[in-house]
């Protein structure tokens, strides 16, 4: 797999939406030049979703945006990439994550423990299994010091989700030169601030009660009042990208001249809006040959 570069695609309903829509809008984001497709992995068979979009396409990287390491074994994990690299080629990217306490332990409560250590031992269930994940094909959902440095030592780099510019430049310091940054960037293709904030806030207040999220936020100068009432504009701004096509762009460019290798693209839309494809045709002209 080269470097992966030029802007993608982060996208829960190319995971969890209708299968036989998504493998269409699958092939038409690889022709309009998107350069990779990421998935979310909050339950469910993350590998049969992986090679659906494989099948759809031919070239464009396919990637987990993050594969829930308490939800899958090493093994299990390895097999799978070999198997699926084995037949559609060297295009799929793992990203690992070790998600957060209120939602592995509100069904086994207090299995989420030493978080950084848990992804060490994953890394070292890849590494020992028959058929090792290659280091250089995977990713860690990394946010903070200790994990980015992890990132750095036993991945190919990054891949931090709900991040500003601000941790990407953090990001590229850590991993050091030779790491990949993969941020994900929320948009909206609205002008209005009110109805673009209020669609903001309606996506973005679920991670305002998780402490890794918030967290990382304060490191990066936020305080308690950004985290009330649904976020301060000054936090959705900070972290959701909004207005037209070319403001859009400005943010992603902002994420380039951090230190980003490629920028994943997700488009916030309505819960019942289905596949944001309009957005996302829009999107391309000003994204793909960003990068």
């Amino acid at each position: 797999m080269a470097r992966l570069s030029g802007t993608g695609i982060w996208s829960g309903g190319l995971r969890y939406g209708d299968a036989t829509e998504a493998v269409e809008a699958a092939a038409e984001l690889e022709s309009l030049g998107y350069s990779a497709l990421w998935i979310p992995d909050t339950g469910g068979d993350v590998f049969g979703a992986l090679e659906r979009l494989l099948s759809a396409t031919t070239a464009i990287t396919v990637a987990t945006g993050i594969l829930n390491l308490w939800m899958h074994t090493p093994d299990e994990t390895a097999e799978a990439f070999n198997r699926l690299t084995g037949h559609y080629g060297d295009r799929l990217l793992i990203g690992i994550g070790v998600s957060h306490a209120p939602l592995i332990d509100a069904t086994e409560p207090g299995r989420y423990r030493t978080p950084l250590a848990s992804t060490a031992r994953f890394l070292d269930g890849l590494d020992a299994a028959a058929h090792p994940l290659p280091t250089d094909r995977r990713v860690l959902a990394a946010l903070g010091p200790k994990m980015l440095e992890l990132a750095r030592l036993r991945t190919a780099g990054t891949h931090p989700y709900n991040v500003t510019p601000e941790h990407t430049a953090a990001a590229r310091e850590a991993v050091g030169p030779d790491g990949l940054v993969l941020p994900e960037q929320a948009v909206i293709l609205e002008t209005d601030p009110e109805v673009a904030r209020a669609l903001a806030r309606s996506q973005l207040s679920f991670y305002f009660a998780l402490p890794n999220y918030v967290n990382n936020l304060r490191r990066l100068g936020f305080g308690d009042a950004d985290f009330a009432d649904g976020g301060s504009d000054r936090l959705i701004d900070a972290l959701v990208a909004w207005g037209s096509e070319d403001d859009i762009a400005q943010r992603i460019s902002q994420h380039r001249a951090a230190g980003a290798d490629h920028v994943c693209v997700q488009v916030l839309a309505e819960a019942d809006a289905g596949l944001p494809l309009t957005q996302w045709r829009k999107l391309a002209p000003v994204l793909v040959d960003a990068g």
